[in-house]
């Protein structure tokens, strides 16, 4: 049935109904849609006569295979032929683009993949053909066949009758075995563009005698994701739920997604942190029938674009916004920046994943909004851990240009001071900690190579004064210690023992793998308070001094005929365990989520 034929057929009149997608199918090379390079190379192999005898079609659902394959045959078997372009006249072209020509064969590999089958086949193709030139097998879904079926073939595919073309179809050539694949010319259907797919509905519509909005169609183009099948499909079903003109908010009703009002409403309340406001708009658009899968894969779409914005691409790159949105696209991926809408991407294609396995899909996606909403501007992050490893801290300058947090201003009631006070303590707080990491790099002096102070800590009046001596330093000394509280004072209780070397000062001897909190315990204002601490608790003025186990542990101790350094090495995984449970990795494990990767071992100070 031809094209113009099928377009002037009206189902009013009691004849059999023919879907859109058959009626309007390619009738030449000519009419394929987005398939231009295997037109050409079809054409022109029948053009020099050079046409094979074994063909593989692969390619998504939709994109014309199999309307390629017929195409193919009448090309072949036409009165008029061969020739690249069938009259579609005569009565083999009629037969073939019926599916009933008796030479001519199409098979569906999913219900004919037995041994058999292929059997019947082999013996089959030595009849010659009845009234055309050649003898076509077209197989659909050919990688269904079984490993025994493939391998009754192979002889007759790579020596087949003169009269015998092949023509296999198949969305899985991963499936077919390479046998197979050696012995046929492969062609790979691309995805159909959206700008393509559209032309080619409004060409239908006109076609039907149907007015539709440019914008619908074109909403009908990027639902179908690259098929013109599945595009033809939803309109089909769009003719039939809809009476009179075809709107975008009919096909948003009949499909169940979200307008792109309602799509730039949400990501708005997202950009700005407010998750209250995400799930309210989110409530609504389910009580107006949108279906919430289909809401997180619109936003999967939208936020597709807004990371193609962010990498610098311009609006004929979208794929997934209209026309009218993409200007608020590109100002949605600036101002989210690129890593915070890769996280965002993350999330909702995990929550998508999920959402299949489970039966509370409402209640993932408010999951996902609220950790959406949770996100802090991750661009900065990769800067900061630059930092960090370099071990230089960024200027007050250079940490003026970081975009603020939207989380104050988002939250209801918040007033324009709140609003602006947010970002001025977070760029407190990485300013303080970028200052800790660059001390952290700085050597530090050890104790007798810092200055003395002008005055030692003094004892509180009235306080007893306790006499220490070897036996009760470590008592003393973990006494100090409670008196104190924070990060520094919990590194300072993990020490290997305690020696009063003279009457007035303490050694205290940290654990080996400590080397990082020596250097926190011996800065000055913190050996000022554990000297305090001291003065307080025995009533006299005590110098505190603090070395590494190692640097103190005595020659018997080690195994015979190894080294210090020999006697304690320790693997990678222990090293990577030890480090896991130092209080200041666990704490940057807990801020940033972190793992150990790797650990490098100080190295001797003993110089």
């Amino acid at each position: 049935m031809s094209e113009t034929a099928a377009s002037t057929e009206n189902p009013s009149t009691g004849q059999q109904y023919v879907v859109v997608a058959r009626r309007y199918r390619p009738q030449t090379f000519n009419d394929l849609v987005g398939q231009e390079h295997i037109s050409q190379a079809l054409s022109n192999a029948i053009a020099t006569n050079r046409v094979g005898h074994a063909y593989l079609f692969t390619g998504a659902r939709g994109v014309g295979k199999t309307s390629s394959a017929r195409i193919l045959a009448k090309a072949l078997n036409c009165v008029d032929g061969p020739t690249a372009t069938p009259c579609n006249q005569c009565d083999i072209c009629q037969s073939i683009s019926g599916g009933d020509d008796v030479d001519v064969l199409e098979i569906d590999g999913a219900s004919n993949r037995g041994i058999d089958e292929i059997r019947q086949l082999r013996q089959n193709v030595n009849v010659r053909p009845s009234r055309a030139r050649f003898k076509i097998y077209i197989i659909d879904e050919v990688h269904m066949l079984t490993r025994e079926a493939f391998n009754a073939l192979l002889k007759t595919l790579e020596e087949p009758p003169e009269h015998v073309k092949f023509i296999f179809c198949t969305t899985e050539p991963n499936k077919i075995p390479i046998t197979i694949l050696s012995r046929c010319q492969r062609f790979d259907f691309a995805g159909i563009r959206t700008k393509s797919i559209a032309e080619r509905l409004r060409h239908i519509v006109g076609a039907e005698g149907v007015e539709a909005d440019d914008d619908a169609l074109q909403l009908l183009a990027r639902r179908a994701a690259g098929s013109m099948r599945d595009s033809q499909s939803l309109l089909e079903q769009l003719l039939a739920f809809s009476s009179g003109r075809i709107t975008v908010d009919s096909v948003h009703g009949m499909l169940g997604t979200a307008s792109d009002e309602r799509m730039g409403t949400l990501v708005g309340h997202l950009i700005e942190r407010n998750a209250g406001a995400a799930l309210t708009e989110l409530d609504t658009a389910a009580t107006a029938g949108v279906d919430v899968a289909q809401l997180l894969e619109q936003l999967l779409g939208y936020f597709r674009d807004c990371m193609v914005a962010a990498v610098g691409c311009t609006a004929e790159s979208f794929l997934y916004t209209s026309p009218g949105g993409q200007q608020q696209v590109a100002e949605a991926g600036k101002r989210l920046g690129l890593q915070t809408i890769l996280a965002i991407m993350q999330i909702l294609d995990q929550t998508l994943s999920r959402m299949r396995q489970s039966t509370q899909g409402r209640i993932l996606a408010e999951l996902s909004l609220v950790r959406i909403c949770a996100l802090e501007d991750l661009d900065e992050l990769p800067k900061l851990i630059a930092q960090l490893q370099s071990g230089v801290a960024a200027s007050p300058s250079s940490m003026a240009g970081t975009p603020p947090s939207r989380a104050a201003a988002a939250r209801p009631g918040a007033t324009a001071t709140s609003a602006t006070s947010a970002p001025e303590s977070l760029s407190a707080a990485l300013r303080a900690r970028e200052e800790g990491a660059k001390k952290k790099f700085e050597p530090v002096a050890s104790a007798e190579e810092t200055e003395e102070p002008e005055e030692l800590a003094h004892p509180t009046e009235g306080a007893a004064r306790v006499e220490i001596a070897a036996e009760n330093a470590a008592q003393i000394w973990m006494s100090a210690l409670s008196q104190l509280s924070g990060l520094v004072a919990e590194q300072a209780k993990e020490f290997e023992r305690v020696a009063l070397e003279s009457p007035n000062r303490l050694v205290i001897t940290l654990k080996p793998r400590y080397a990082l909190a020596k250097s926190t315990c011996e800065r000055p204002e913190q050996v000022a308070k554990f000297e305090q601490a001291l003065c307080d608790v025995t009533g006299q003025r005590l110098r505190v001094h603090f070395v590494l186990g190692e640097d103190r542990e005595p020659d018997e101790e080690k195994p015979q005929g190894q080294s210090a350094g020999a006697a304690r090495a320790l693997s990678s995984h222990e090293l990577r365990r030890e480090a896991e449970e130092h209080p200041l990795v666990q704490r940057a494990m807990d801020l940033f989520g972190a793992e150990v990767q790797d650990v490098i071992p100080p190295r001797d100070k003993r110089q």
